[in-house]
């Protein structure tokens, strides 16, 4: 549900225009991070600690080790104001949305980032519960698929059956599996999110996510297929 988001990482960043500011009328504000989205949200908890206003905020993330900033929320002065939640952990402590966006109160804002999927899931819950949507903040993260001049075809072989499917210069695994009738579950589809990771069992991929470790890339036993592409001819994917 969450990706990674590592100190450093530059992304291209769209969002709604005047979605996304402080709404510095609020008397609280209720800041709810998923994964990659952590970045807008700590500086508004920075911003809202100095300024002296109350809020509260909800970081998830895949699991501690994929989250970004952990050291700097729990060093700051308002460590007790945020509630970390990882998607591996127990269960007790999973990121309750309904319970966190439950009642709508005049005097609350709402600011949420984070995947697409995360952000659909909060915005959904909270417009059910009928939280105006002028007390609804939100900023959309996005990563462009990086593409070269340089890229060429190769196959990728389903283990499985033994089948080979030709990916061609600007086309990602994702779209030649699905051509091909084989769907691939994805979620950002720019490699930031993992849902797609997929095991490699021969070949060597050319990694272009911000999902994976650099150790993790270096192993190369899997990658992501709706951004990845291939340095060897062939791939051999755990399909």
């Amino acid at each position: 549900m969450h990706d990674q988001l590592r100190e450093g990482d530059v992304l291209q960043i769209s969002a709604p225009k005047n979605h996304f500011a402080l709404a510095h009328e609020a008397e609280r504000h209720l800041l709810v991070a998923g994964g990659i989205g952590v970045t807008p949200i700590l500086c508004m908890a920075e911003r809202l600690e100095t300024i002296g206003q109350a809020f509260e905020m909800h970081y998830s993330a895949r699991s501690i080790d994929r989250m970004a900033f952990r050291d700097r929320i729990e060093a700051s002065s308002f460590a007790r104001k945020v509630q970390l939640h990882f998607d591996d952990g127990p269960q007790e402590q999973l990121l309750d949305i309904p319970a966190v966006v439950s009642q709508p109160r005049s005097n609350v804002h709402i600011y949420v980032c984070g995947p697409k999927g995360f952000m659909d899931a909060v915005l959904s819950t909270a417009r059910a519960q009928g939280w105006p949507e002028a007390q609804l903040h939100y900023e959309f993260f996005s990563a462009e698929v990086q593409h070269s001049d340089a890229d060429g075809s190769f196959d990728v072989q389903l283990a499985s059956t033994g089948r080979v499917i030709n990916v061609v210069k600007d086309q990602t695994v994702v779209q030649a599996l699905a051509a091909a009738g084989i769907e691939v579950p994805t979620s950002c589809e720019q490699g930031i999110c993992g849902t797609c990771l997929t095991r490699v069992l021969e070949g060597i991929p050319d990694h272009r996510d911000m999902f994976l470790t650099p150790d993790e890339q270096a192993r190369n036993d899997q990658f992501l297929p709706c951004c990845s592409r291939s340095s060897s001819p062939r791939l051999v994917l755990d399909l």
